[in-house]
């Protein structure tokens, strides 16, 4: 069954994006007049197809289910060959080479435009998210050595505004991929306010590609432990925990937050505790002896009551559009300054991830809701435009680089050179695509 929900998933995340992104070439295409044959969803063997329009162009499902295409009237093809003056002028390769590059530039711009607008939705929609307020963290983490302290609020990174705890996320890894250092702007829990700094060094340990906040030691506020309900005969009932105790200390050591009584009672399984409760504004003392689970750790059967701080993030038309289109710009050179560190080995080939990874994140997402899946699409939506701007040739970025070339020399590559380097690209896309299924396996596996 969970198979079959992230399958769907992923057909209803990566679907849309491969239609508008044809979509993108086909409407730009025929603005220039060139006659579009075939507008396929999917590669391969055409399973369905329908015919309309003037031009009666086929609208084909093939068998492949990764990517599609459009196919023009090419006199480089000999199936589709132009017949006659009229269809030669409306030929692909008889345009000029700024209307050849506006058709193959129109797939990814389509997907950055569809990303600005489904962020755009999301800040006018407005969500909540949790705070910029901070969990306790390890003495030992980059975080804890900058001066924050668990409960205070960051309210700016090196000068930007953050709202949520998700753009204090975003503007945090823009940072790890250029290990830059991280000025923060801190309201503390006292209501005092100072700054506090990560150095750029602390970054050089860190995978921009993985937890970036929890190797910093920033996580969400998540507040103190405070009973929710103790399951009857569990370890809490008969400690005599009851709903609305905060639990502040165990064995004389003060809590920082939920965080720490959780582990506290992890580490101890079979163990007598002490717990220091605060129960209608006076202190009592508990004994807690936690299970131990079937992995062998300690647990209260205790339910705590969430207690992290949420804020709404809503903008208004104009304010969401201006945020979207920057959200897809910043997302852009984050993504094209990752491919560069792979590129020249500052990052790890690990970051390779292929369609079993975004299939699992569309699995995930969608059960966390509507506003949440689209703002995976609108991840991947960039990540797709980004992909086919590469300049790999069978991509639309090597069909880009063929016709600035032509703009600087004034005349096309040949057909031979074009011929070597669709085949290289072909072996190096087939390497790449291995590469990400590699990684994808060793991820779910």
């Amino acid at each position: 069954m969970n198979f079959l929900y992230t399958a769907v998933a992923f057909v209803l995340a990566l679907g849309p994006l491969i239609i508008f992104h044809e979509l993108g070439h086909y409407l730009v295409a025929r603005l220039c007049g060139v006659k579009v044959l075939r507008f396929s969803v999917g590669m391969g063997k055409v399973v369905w197809s329908r015919r309309f329009g003037r031009d009666q162009t086929e609208w084909a499902i093939s068998a492949l289910p990764l990517g599609g295409y459009v196919q023009m009237l090419d006199a480089r093809d000999p199936a589709t060959a132009p017949k006659g003056e009229a269809e030669l002028a409306r030929e692909f390769t008889r345009q000029s080479v700024w209307k050849r590059i506006a058709i193959v530039a129109a797939g990814p711009i389509a997907n950055f435009l569809l990303a600005i607008a489904l962020f755009a939705a999301l800040f006018m929609h407005g969500t909540q998210e949790p705070s910029t307020r901070v969990a306790a963290m390890e003495t030992n983490t980059p975080a804890y050595a900058a001066g924050l302290r668990g409960g205070d609020a960051i309210l700016a990174v090196n000068g930007e505004q953050v709202a949520s705890f998700s753009e204090l996320r975003w503007a945090v890894t823009h940072l790890a991929v250029d290990r830059e250092a991280a000025r923060f702007d801190v309201k503390g829990a006292n209501g005092s306010q100072y700054a506090a700094t990560i150095p750029a060094s602390a970054f050089g340990a860190v995978d921009p590609d993985g937890d970036v906040m929890g190797a910093l030691g920033i996580d969400v506020w998540i507040g103190m432990p405070q009973v929710e309900e103790a399951v009857a005969g569990g370890p809490g009932a008969r400690a005599g925990l009851r709903r609305g105790d905060v639990i502040e200390a165990v064995d004389g050591k003060a809590l920082r937050d939920a965080g720490d009584f959780v582990r506290t009672v992890r580490a101890a399984p079979e163990r007598a505790l002490q717990l220091r409760v605060r129960r209608d504004g006076a202190a009592v003392t508990l004994p807690l002896t936690p299970e131990r689970d079937p992995k062998g750790q300690g647990v209260a059967q205790v339910q705590l009551a969430p207690a992290v701080d949420f804020v709404t993030v809503q903008d208004g038309p104009f304010e969401a559009l201006a945020k979207g289109a920057r959200r897809t710009w910043e997302m852009t050179a984050l993504t094209f300054k990752m491919i560069g560190k792979i590129v020249t080995g500052q990052a790890s080939l690990k970051n390779v991830t292929g369609p079993l990874t975004i299939a699992d994140y569309a699995g995930q997402t969608a059960r966390m809701g509507l506003a949440t899946f689209l703002g995976f699409i609108a991840v991947v939506s960039v990540s797709l435009g980004v992909m086919n701007l590469l300049p790999i040739p069978v991509l639309d970025g090597g069909h880009l680089l063929y016709y600035s070339l032509e703009v600087l020399t004034g005349r096309p590559l040949s057909e031979r050179i074009q011929a070597f380097a669709q085949r290289a690209g072909v072996g190096l896309l087939f390497m790449l695509m291995a590469l990400a299924v590699f990684n994808d396996l060793g991820r779910l596996l």
